[in-house]
């Protein structure tokens, strides 16, 4: 995977990889200003091994974004120290012909002798053309003398140029050699992480494998009130159509128009949140401390900034409003047969049945007072099932 990487971003321009440099380094202030600030009533080790993990697999991808930044300047620097050589003999050897000329030019330079060329020629005509050509030569002298100031400026522009890129290339291994320091000290916390994890593994794997389950719970009840909805919607419509199928919305003309909308909008709607940094991906995924244990994400973890508010993605109808046990709520909002999901909030500014827009506030996100932490559990399903809401909002 990693060579496969390496491939592919070597074909990115250096436009493309600046930009990606650029967006990494946010990321990683992200990953310290919500990951790493807040004040932890009780330490959990494993929450914040993967926390730290998180951090050192950032930069070390902005490590490898700038070694093939630095590779794509040393080519630069190569190709440029190649027409640089190729342009100083060109201009050696214009720099010869226009000394032999001049020299030539000097020993019959005297008007006595432009004079006699003139006057021994035989006929008119051929004074005419020895005439023609005195003015060529001087012409041509002259042409050629603007073509060496001309290949002089461009061989000047060319070492300036060479000269910032090797500064560039000095910077970015600089700037790298800083990131692999990080990144050594983040390892040896890393490694007192696992350490005491191994001395309580099996307290840790009893509490991971109760909150997977807890999961599990929470996504089949989600499930459920889908389904029921799905079943409430479709009991309304009378002329049903011979195509229905069972957990499938039947759609109005408005419902359809309104879902279409909403599909046109994949890969372009915005995040739920006003600034996130994705700390769980959808899908199911090896845990990566516990070999054995899996876990499946019906959607996107989102850490956020304390007292930040969930978003509307899209217009729609608030469907839904399921509440835990805890007190935490669940806002489902319908967008034809898709449902944007919006899970952890701990106030809402929404109730059953408004009718929202997108951007609009539909409540605060809960911050965990024993982490310090706040997260929002995004997702998407067309009917009852989950979407990665990753291909859905925008890349950042």
């Amino acid at each position: 995977m990693f060579l496969f990487s390496c491939f592919s971003v070597l074909g990115q321009t250096k436009k493309e990889l600046e930009q990606q440099r650029k967006r990494l380094r946010e990321e990683i202030k992200q990953v310290n200003n919500l990951l790493f600030t807040e004040q932890k009533k009780e330490k959990n080790a494993l929450e914040n091994l993967k926390d730290i993990n998180q951090k050192i697999d950032v930069r070390l991808e902005l490590i490898n974004t700038i070694n093939l930044e630095a590779k794509l300047l040393s080519n630069e620097i190569q190709k440029n120290q190649k027409e640089i050589e190729k342009l100083e003999k060109q201009l050696a050897a214009l720099k010869k012909d226009y000394g032999d000329m001049i020299f030539k030019s000097y020993k019959s330079k005297s008007q006595q002798s432009r004079a006699m060329f003139l006057l021994s020629s035989q006929n008119f005509y051929q004074a005419y053309k020895r005439l023609e050509y005195m003015k060529q030569y001087t012409s041509f002298r002259k042409k050629q003398g603007e073509e060496i100031v001309v290949q002089t400026n461009v061989i000047q522009k060319l070492n300036d140029s060479l000269s910032l890129k090797k500064k560039s290339k000095d910077s970015l291994i600089s700037f790298e050699k800083e990131q692999k320091n990080i990144i050594e000290l983040d390892k040896k916390s890393q490694e007192r992480l696992i350490s005491t994890i191994k001395k309580k593994e099996n307290k840790y794997k009893k509490d991971l494998r109760k909150k997977v389950d807890e999961e599990k719970k929470v996504a089949a009840k989600i499930n459920k009130i889908i389904r029921d909805e799905i079943a409430k919607a479709n009991k309304k419509v009378k002329n049903k159509p011979k195509s229905s199928k069972k957990n499938e919305f039947i759609l109005s003309p408005e419902a359809k128009a309104l879902a279409a909308k909403f599909e046109l909008n994949k890969g372009k709607l915005p995040w739920p949140v006003k600034e996130g940094l994705v700390t769980r991906k959808f899908g199911r995924q090896p845990h990566p401390t516990f070999p054995g244990i899996t876990i499946n994400g019906t959607g996107l973890h989102i850490a956020t900034k304390n007292g930040n508010n969930a978003e509307a993605i899209f217009g729609g109808e608030i469907m839904n409003i399921l509440v835990s046990s805890e007190g935490k709520k669940n806002v489902l909002i319908r967008h034809g047969n898709y449902i944007s999901s919006y899970n952890n909030l701990s106030k809402l500014y929404v109730k059953k049945g408004d009718i929202v827009v997108r951007g609009q506030n539909i409540g605060e996100i809960f911050t965990d007072k024993v982490s310090g932490k706040t997260n929002l559990i995004f997702a998407i399903y067309k009917n009852t099932v989950p979407l990665n809401p990753a291909s859905w909002i925008l890349k950042r």
